[in-house]
């Protein structure tokens, strides 16, 4: 039997959807996806999700500060690519502006910083060349132009 095809009924879908948030901070779209891979029609779904909300297995702010804090410290991405991110999974700008305010901005730095150093020294060519590499690579990481260019700037000035 396919996974879709399985249909639960409503104290067994609280019950798998519980467990699947305590595990992790899931965002509200998720969970509704989730939800209607179930089986469940549009009232039932509306009423877990009220539950799961009511019942703090399901918050947004929680979901956007932990996502932003493991995508950052552990991925090392930027603030871009995060905030897409975010947006894609229907996060509020609210929850997501809050959650990239919590960043320290030295430590993001020193973080951007650091990924062009290590890239910076990886890469082969001409400085042209490989300046122009470790750009690209910074934002593919989501970090913003402004700041890479500083932090090339303070690179070429330590060099």
């Amino acid at each position: 039997m396919d996974q879709k095809e399985i249909r639960y009924s409503f104290l067994e879908a609280k019950q798998k959807i519980e467990a699947w948030c305590a595990y992790q901070d899931r965002c509200h779209s998720e969970v509704y996806k989730k939800l209607r891979s179930y089986g469940l029609d549009d009232e039932d779904t509306n009423a877990l999700l009220a539950d799961l909300i009511v019942n703090r297995f399901l918050d947004e702010q929680r979901f956007a500060d932990s996502y932003v804090s493991g995508k950052f410290r552990i991925k090392k991405w930027g603030k871009i690519k995060i905030k897409t991110q975010l947006k894609f999974k229907q996060v509020p700008s609210s929850c997501i502006q809050s959650a990239l305010n919590t960043i320290d901005s030295n430590e993001y730095f020193q973080t951007l910083y650091q990924l062009a150093e290590k890239k910076w020294k990886e890469k082969k060519g001409t400085p042209f060349q490989i300046k122009g590499k470790v750009v690209l690579y910074l934002q593919s990481k989501g970090y913003e132009n402004d700041l890479i260019f500083s932090v090339l700037e303070e690179m070429e000035g330590n060099v």
